[in-house]
Parts: C-alpha cells; sequence; structure tokens
C-alpha cells in the first residue's frame, strides 16, 4: 500500500513539476520579404528581386500537444511596405498543425484570416468642385487578409523547456477588395524567417 502511495505521491509531484517548467504559449518575431504573384507563383524571387520588407510578431499557444503532433493557433500582427503601393498593417489569427520529425526538427502548415489596413505609399489627390487637385491621402483603407503557409522549425536546446526555436515560412497572402474596378484581389508571396520563444504565464 504504501508503495502505490508513494508512486501516486510521485505522479503528482512529477506533474506540478511539468506544469511549473512547460508553457504551451509562445512568443514569436519575424522578418519577412514580400512580392506581388499567384498564389505559389514565386520563391526563389523572394531571395534576390524586388525587396519589400516586413516584420510580424505573435502570441500563440499548443492547444493540443502529443509526441509527434501538435496543434496551436495564435494572433499576429505585421507590417510590410510594398514600394509604390502601399503599407500594409495585417491583425489576423492563424490555426496551425505542427509534425515533429524528432525533439529538434518540425515542419507545419497553417492557415488564417483577419483584418488588414492599407495606407497608400503614394501621395493621391482628389479634383475639388474648384477643378483643383487636393491631396487626399487619408488613413487608408479596410481590408480582408486571407493567408495560407507552410514552413518549418529547429529548437536549439531541445532538453530546455524555455528553449528558443528558429523557423522559417513560405507564406501566401490574398488581400481584398484591393481596387474594386481592375484589381479585386491582390495575391502576395512572402518568406519569412524568426525565432519563437515559450512564455510562461504567471498564475
Amino acid at each position: 500500500m504504501k508503495k502505490y502511495l508513494g508512486l501516486l505521491l510521485l505522479f503528482i509531484c512529477s506533474l506540478r513539476m511539468q506544469a511549473q517548467t512547460e508553457s504551451r504559449t509562445y512568443g514569436s518575431m519575424a522578418f519577412m520579404n514580400t512580392q506581388t504573384d499567384l498564389p505559389f507563383g514565386k520563391f526563389a524571387g523572394l531571395f534576390y528581386k524586388a525587396f519589400h520588407p516586413g516584420v510580424e510578431v505573435a502570441y500563440g499557444r499548443n492547444f493540443s500537444v502529443k509526441r509527434k503532433h501538435d496543434w496551436y493557433y495564435d494572433i499576429r500582427l505585421a507590417y510590410f511596405y510594398h514600394r509604390f503601393v502601399q503599407h500594409g498593417i495585417p491583425l489576423y489569427s492563424n490555426m496551425g498543425y505542427r509534425y515533429k520529425f524528432n525533439n529538434r526538427w518540425s515542419v507545419s502548415a497553417e492557415a488564417g484570416a483577419g483584418y488588414l489596413h492599407s495606407i497608400p505609399a503614394t501621395a493621391q489627390f482628389r479634383l475639388n468642385e474648384e477643378g483643383e487637385y487636393k491631396p487626399d491621402k487619408g488613413i487608408g483603407r479596410m481590408q480582408v487578409n486571407a493567408c495560407f503557409a507552410i514552413g518549418g522549425g529547429y529548437k536549439l536546446t531541445p532538453a530546455s523547456p524555455s528553449s528558443l526555436k528558429l523557423f522559417f515560412s513560405y507564406q501566401q497572402r490574398l488581400q481584398l477588395p484591393f481596387v474594386k474596378s481592375y484589381v479585386p484581389l491582390l495575391p502576395y508571396n512572402s518568406f519569412l524567417i524568426g525565432v519563437a520563444k515559450p512564455v510562461n504565464r504567471k498564475k
């Protein structure tokens, strides 16, 4: 009887230690380059052609964690600059699946949608009643943002519950309605590279 009580106590202690040391929530930050093209229409060009830089931060949670499989969701805020076109500020949510080859390497697929605020990157003018052109840039336009991405990750120190993870992602973004009259849907291809870290929330 004492042996079983001892095993039960050991099990409870191990669960308590796990809850104190492991965190399913995480934060991440990535830098990206973005170019317009049809979905999956551009990859190599992201590394040597026109540079449209951006940055993205995320806060998320692994809501289902298994030995080989994870399911997760996150909230993301990004900014990218498309020269002569716009400054884009997406705010959206993602849900994803992660397959773990081992305790270091993993691959993932994710999809999400949300809001994108578009600010023109060039001067905008409007013809008034007096026949004069006046600045009319405004504060930008409200847009819909939809994304799909595939990527991979590498844990630097898998034995540590707070290990940093390097990751990369090849992302397809759809912005709509961009210009209803002739470009109702604007597709983007992006490559992101960044770092993620577990976040321990205070009880």
